[in-house]
């Protein structure tokens, strides 16, 4: 409970205090109590498994917040630092307003049908007044460009285009708080289409700006002043006040990707008019010498996210200013974490920290104990951490691969604030990284990564983490050695100016990551239909990923991969896993941006219009239904599945209290009845015993050997129908023993052998019943199509026997039936075995593979199954044949003398 002050203002809230626990309606936030960058606190967060609070903070939590305090972005977050270099290069100092203080290129310009303007400005806060900060005139116009610029008192600095005297609104680009800002205006002719940009973000643009006509050839160009007339006439009044350096001019408009670069300290060359160089100006006395300055490119001005408590509202403030911060996490995902320091198996992680004298594995995901490693430390525990991880007998357990996947985050944290990492161990780190990754990635981690994934974020997780590693690799690289391949079992890197990734664990086609209960639903019908696709698939190839880096960092471009099969598939579908999951929503695939250009028997290729993460996932059959779909289902299938099991009890019941004289036909029957009742009464339980392991493979393994017994002992039930109806032998013998051997032994043989084999594999994740994912579904899906095959060809042949007999039949009533009347008694012959027996043989299953092609057949299967009911007592008391029209066709064949 928060303390509370009592004074003159009344009840106050006390302030959230360091290392507070503050618990709100949806989730657990923490105040850590230091002051960081939003790069630094973002980085802090996610190493505790947790995410910088989402705005606007949570009604008990917002008035308890003293300070303005950084705050995570819902869309397009910015995981990662930009990656400085550092530049030294002749910076002017225009100081304050005066005439005298100019810099004018010395080379006239040729005519310009399109420009782009490009500077590192430094605006003089205490000069408020408009300025020039270039302008270029013409000998008949002297106002043919200028790029104008006010600043707010200490707010921001407001930038306007002028073209051929043509002034364009003022719009506010970037503030004036005395740091280095990259600013570029772009014009072109056509349409009169105009931009300006300030930190590589745009700031204002239109069309109509001195539009279809070229500024004329013969123009000069100076820095800082306004031109009042050609290459002179300056003022003090429009003269620019603070530094300016890196000037560059192009003669055509550049796209955003190479304002990008330009922003980088990479500019392009092509149409490239003037590259900052003083030996190609003429600089007035008074603006010498100049001075040099280091710049990061890009200069640390970008802006994130805040939360302000006084007004309420969020806002963008500088990512590098220090400010306080609030790690959130799901509760149930809190109260996981807080739950790992007792689990079990927390000898790997005392062991590793013996060897290493020091605490690299801590048992505590949510501690704040550790410090900064450094990259010689980071190699040494690593390697020491390889060599138990390879030793250790057992799988790991889920307290070991969660600290082993924490100490990984802190790994590849290292360099994220260096401009230039240098020529650090980077490469020994990189193979280590890969070979630690790649022990983690093993198939009997699977049902650790299950335990640790909601709130580790699974094996992407671990992508993500070693995939932070590539860029630094970069200062290995040299042109000796232009390319670089690490690599250790299920995990690699390789790459110069593109850096391919690949991740080909068997641990991700056990956690696919499809959609998580707790994360958003997707907007729109359409897009929920398509998330549904993925219940049903498995990750078909590795998880890929190509990066392109140049001298200014990454480049988002499009990529087409041609792809080998290994196997035959039925379906592809291909997909990429966003980076930057959710909060708490674990991350999840997705189709936007992927497409599958071409599928041939042995290949496929692929279209991707960005490079990142991707998978090709296969599915057999393309089930779209939407979730009012899936839940009328279910409740169908439970209520369908109530009234099949209160039929079969009443029946059972009957055979015990009506005294039913034994018969092969009265044991199959109760068999039957019993074994299917079972089977549907564990099915509607087995809801409950999901969440115990131990319950849940219990229930499993029953479940598949009473709905195997029920199958058998329905291919019984043909047998015994075939040897009445079309063998007709109705002598008694030792068949009952054979039927019990097929009824109860086989069923009993094939689960004891399923779960000998496949015990890891034996159950499927999220309900209890077996893994349609692997192999062990043909456990039942291979017997279940034997007994309706042979069903099938009894039931066909019954109805051959019972059409015949019914002809006979009505010709010994009738020597001439009229057609009509024997198309009738034919039709009516055919129609009822078929009602009677299709149940009882179990034929109603047959639908239930045909599930795939619409939504009706789902529905059909549900209510047909929902009948399967053999048939009762009271039939079987009508006379020693068999019941219903078995028994009459069994008359009518031996009238006949058949």
């Amino acid at each position: 409970t928060p303390q509370v002050n009592q004074g003159n203002l009344g009840l106050q809230v006390a302030p959230v205090a360091p290392g507070e626990v503050v618990e709100t309606a949806d989730k657990v936030c923490k105040f850590s109590g230091q002051r960081l960058s939003w790069w630094q606190a973002q980085e802090f967060c996610e190493q505790r498994f947790g995410h910088l609070v989402l705005p606007p903070p949570d009604a008990v939590l917002a008035p308890r917040l003293p300070d303005p305090i950084w705050v995570g972005q819902r869309e397009s977050p910015l995981r990662r630092p930009p990656q400085r270099r550092a530049r030294t290069t002749a910076a002017l100092m225009f100081g304050e307003k005066t005439a005298d203080r100019a810099a004018r290129l010395r080379k006239p310009l040729p005519a310009l049908g399109a420009l782009t303007a490009c500077a590192h400005v430094q605006w003089d806060a205490a000069s408020p007044d408009t300025a020039a900060l270039f302008s270029l005139a013409v000998p008949a116009l002297a106002n043919a460009l200028q790029l104008r610029a006010f600043a707010e008192p200490g707010g921001a600095v407001h930038l306007a285009l002028v073209v051929r005297g043509h002034h364009a609104p003022f719009s506010a680009a970037f503030l004036a708080d005395g740091r280095w800002h990259h600013v570029c205006a772009t014009w072109e002719q056509g349409g009169g289409r105009w931009a300006l940009f300030a930190d590589g973000r745009r700031r204002a643009g239109a069309r109509g700006l001195g539009a279809g006509h070229p500024l004329p050839p013969g123009g000069i160009l100076v820095l800082g002043q306004d031109q009042d007339s050609l290459g002179g006439g300056f003022s003090a009044r429009d003269a620019f006040s603070g530094n300016l350096t890196d000037f560059h001019l192009w003669a055509r408009t550049l796209s955003p990707m190479q304002l990008h670069r330009a922003r980088f300290c990479a500019p392009p060359p092509g149409g490239l008019l003037f590259r900052w160089d003083l030996g190609a100006l003429d600089v007035t006395p008074s603006l010498l010498p100049p001075v040099w300055v280091r710049l990061l490119c890009p200069v640390p001005s970008e802006e994130c996210p805040t939360w302000d408590p006084g007004p309420g509202t969020e806002g963008p403030l500088l990512c590098l200013q220090p400010l306080p911060f609030l790690c959130c996490y799901g509760t149930e995902n809190y109260r996981r974490l807080q739950e790992a320091r007792s689990w079990p198996g927390q000898d790997v992680i005392n062991q590793v920290n013996a060897l290493a004298n020091a605490t690299v594995l801590f048992p505590d995901p949510l501690s704040e104990a550790y410090g900064d490693l450094c990259p010689a430390e980071a190699s040494s525990f690593l390697g020491i951490l390889e060599r138990v991880l390879a030793e250790e007998a057992a799988p790991l357990g889920p307290a070991t691969l969660l600290a082993v996947v924490h100490f990984l985050k802190r790994v590849a944290a290292l360099g994220a604030w260096e401009p230039e990492p240098g020529t650090g161990p980077w490469e020994q780190l990189g193979q280590a990284v890969v070979s630690v990754a790649s022990l983690v990635l093993e198939e009997p981690l699977t049902s650790a990564w299950l335990k640790v994934g909601e709130v580790a974020g699974g094996p992407m997780a671990l992508v993500a983490s070693v995939q932070r590693l590539a860029p630094l690799l970069s200062s290995a690289l040299t042109s000796e050695r232009p390319r670089m391949h690490l690599r250790h079992r299920h995990a690699g890197l390789s790459g110069v100016a593109v850096i391919h990734s690949w991740f080909s664990s068997s641990v991700f086609k056990h956690t696919p990551g499809v959609p998580s209960p707790g994360s958003p639903a997707p907007d729109g019908s359409e897009e929920t239909s398509r998330m549904q696709r993925f219940l049903s698939t498995q990750v078909g190839s590795a998880i890929i990923s190509s990066e392109v880096w140049d001298e200014a960092g990454e480049v988002n471009t499009a990529v087409t991969f041609h792809l080998q099969h290994q196997v035959q598939v039925l379906d592809v579908i291909l997909v990429w896993c966003p980076p930057h999951p959710s909060p708490d929503s674990g991350g999840s695939w997705a189709t936007s941006g992927c497409s599958v250009t071409a599928s041939y028997q042995d290949s496929t290729s692929c279209f991707c219009n960005h490079s990142t993460n991707f998978a090709v996932l296969l599915q057999v059959y393309d089930i779209q239904r939407g979730p009012e779909e899936e839940s009328l289902l279910r409740t169908l299938s439970f209520v369908g599945c109530g009234v099949s099991f209160c039929a079969l009890a009443t029946t059972f019941l009957l055979f015990l209290a009506a005294g039913v004289p034994r018969s092969e036909r009265a044991t199959v029957h109760k068999n039957l009845t019993f074994s299917l009742a079972c089977a549907e009464g564990f099915l509607m339980a087995s809801e409950w015993a999901k969440d115990n392991k131990v319950a849940c493979v219990a229930v499993t393994a029953v479940m598949h050997l009473l709905f195997l017994v029920a199958f058998s002992w329905m291919l019984v039930e043909g047998l015994l129908l075939w040897s009445r109806v079309v063998a007709v032998s109705m002598r008694p013998g030792p068949r009952m023993r054979l039927y019990y051997a097929t009824g109860w032994g086989v069923p009993v043989v094939i689960v004891a052998t399923t779960l000998a084999t496949s015990p890891q594999d034996y159950v499927a994740t999220g309900h209890c019943w077996l893994n349609v994912r692997t192999d062990t579904i043909w456990a039942f899906v291979g017997p279940v199509l034997v007994v309706l095959t042979a069903n099938t060809c009894i039931l066909v042949r019954v109805v051959v026997v019972t059409v015949s007999s019914a002809r006979r039949r009505a010709r010994m009533l009738s020597p001439q039936p009229c057609v009509q009347q024997q198309l009738r008694i034919q039709m009516w012959a055919t129609v009822k075995p078929v009602l009677v027996l299709l149940p009882v043989l179990g034929l109603t299953w047959l639908v239930g593979m045909l599930v795939h092609l619409s939504p009706a057949w789902a529905y059909a299967a549900v209510g047909l199954n929902s009948l399967q009911v053999p048939p009762g007592p009271a039939l079987e008391l009508r006379g020693p044949a068999l019941s219903g029209t078995a028994k009459r066709v069994l008359g009518r064949c031996q009238g006949g003398g058949a």
